[in-house]
């Protein structure tokens, strides 16, 4: 049995109460970053600046930031990305760089695009700052992430504000200059928040090649994100540990046929051995490229493509080498009637992670399926580098 569940770790129902207005302000605050706009975002301590993503800058941003704030601003990455540069040792968060001068758009591209590398040496003066959880900085970086951007963005402080201060409120500042507010707290607690809003909103008989007697529900978030699915074949019963699969999406993969993994192999195998066995559920799950999108798992492909493993890739971008998270298995599978599962997997992440969520694994089901002439060398590194058991 897997139960290695730490004593402060709780399923999404244990959490503070949610807030629907700070997750409307966050999902808001997410496509606003994707269209290029500036956001406001606010700190405990009730101060205010500006942020806006890396990848989707203009060239005149870094000087309307400096128009907006009345400072210089400073590029936060994190700490992945600082490491690759040689900035950094090794570690997890979010760092702020910084120039004696103003830092500018094309800097900002080649210090946290790997796509736009520099071709020297680091700009004359510049510094690394490790960043604390709450700061602005950590929350721009996270805000980026949640609109599956490359984690990175240039954040200003408004120069001067504070809650009690003579330019008003945090809120009042923002709308002066038109931007929407963000709580640097809510987009901490976003994702888990989000999970508890996980509804079954459709569900049909969908008969399968060698699963026919197969059927899939929907669960759709209240922010609007990508619906997760559940796949489920024969009539599992509620309340017994169910034969489980959790399969994150995988378009290259599971569409197309790609060679450079063994998605497809993994999801077909698993509907096909689940039917075998009489009954059970797949958990397919909108966590494209390891929870990074697909934009950015292409990015990665690239940078493999030039000899580095699929850890190093997904570390150069500036992610963990994995950003699933297993929250929304857990509630989905709670709400199908099951606490506890068979799991179809190879990685103990998932046995660890389904624990820390309220979920009992009663057993571990090996799903192994032969290499390819492409895939090779990623699923060395998946047993190498992340201890994936085949």
């Amino acid at each position: 049995m897997y139960a290695d569940a730490p004593s402060d770790s709780a399923p999404p129902e244990a959490v503070l109460p949610m807030d629907e207005a700070a997750m409307r302000a966050v999902d808001r605050a997410t496509a606003a970053l994707r269209r290029g706009e500036a956001v406001a975002i606010e700190t405990a301590d009730g101060s205010v600046g500006a942020a806006v993503s890396v990848e989707s800058v203009a060239i005149d941003a870094v000087q309307r930031l400096v128009q907006l704030t009345g400072a210089a601003p400073v590029l936060a990455v994190t700490r992945r990305r600082a490491t690759v540069l040689k900035l950094m040792g090794e570690g997890t968060g979010v760092v702020a760089l910084s120039l004696p001068r103003c830092l500018t758009a094309d800097e900002a591209h080649a210090l946290a695009d790997p796509e736009h590398r520099p071709d020297g040496d680091m700009p004359d003066g510049l510094t690394a700052t490790a960043m604390d959880p709450g700061s602005r900085e950590t929350a721009a970086v996270d805000l980026a992430r949640l609109a599956r951007l490359l984690p990175a963005a240039i954040v200003a402080p408004a120069t001067g504000h504070t809650a009690a201060g003579h330019t008003g409120s945090a809120a009042e500042w923002a709308a002066r200059h038109d931007l929407l507010l963000v709580r640097a707290r809510d987009i901490a607690d976003y994702r888990v928040h989000v999970v508890r809003t996980l509804r079954r909103v459709a569900e049909a008989r969908v008969p399968l090649s060698g699963a026919e007697n197969t059927s899939i529900a929907a669960f759709r978030p209240i922010d609007g994100g990508p619906e997760h699915l559940a796949i489920i074949v024969g009539n599992p019963v509620a309340g017994e540990p169910v034969l489980a699969r959790l399969h994150s999406e995988c378009f290259t993969g599971d569409l197309l046929g790609s060679l450079r993994c063994d998605c497809g192999q993994q999801l077909r195998g698993a509907i096909a051995e689940i039917a075998r066995q009489g009954s059970g559920v797949l958990l397919y799950l909108a966590q494209e490229g390891r929870g990074i999108g697909l934009v950015n798992k292409l990015r990665a492909y690239r940078i493999q493509d030039r000899g580095f493993d699929t850890v190093d890739a997904n570390e150069i971008l500036g992610f963990e080498a994995d950003e699933r998270v297993y929250l929304p298995a857990a509630e989905m599978l709670r709400q199908l009637g099951f606490t506890a599962v068979r799991l179809m997997t190879n990685n103990p992440e998932k046995l660890r992670q389904l624990a820390r969520c309220g979920i009992e694994v009663v057993e571990r089901v090996p799903h192994i399926f032969p290499s390819n002439g492409h895939n090779e060398g990623y699923l060395r590194t998946k047993a190498e580098r992340s201890g994936h058991m085949f």
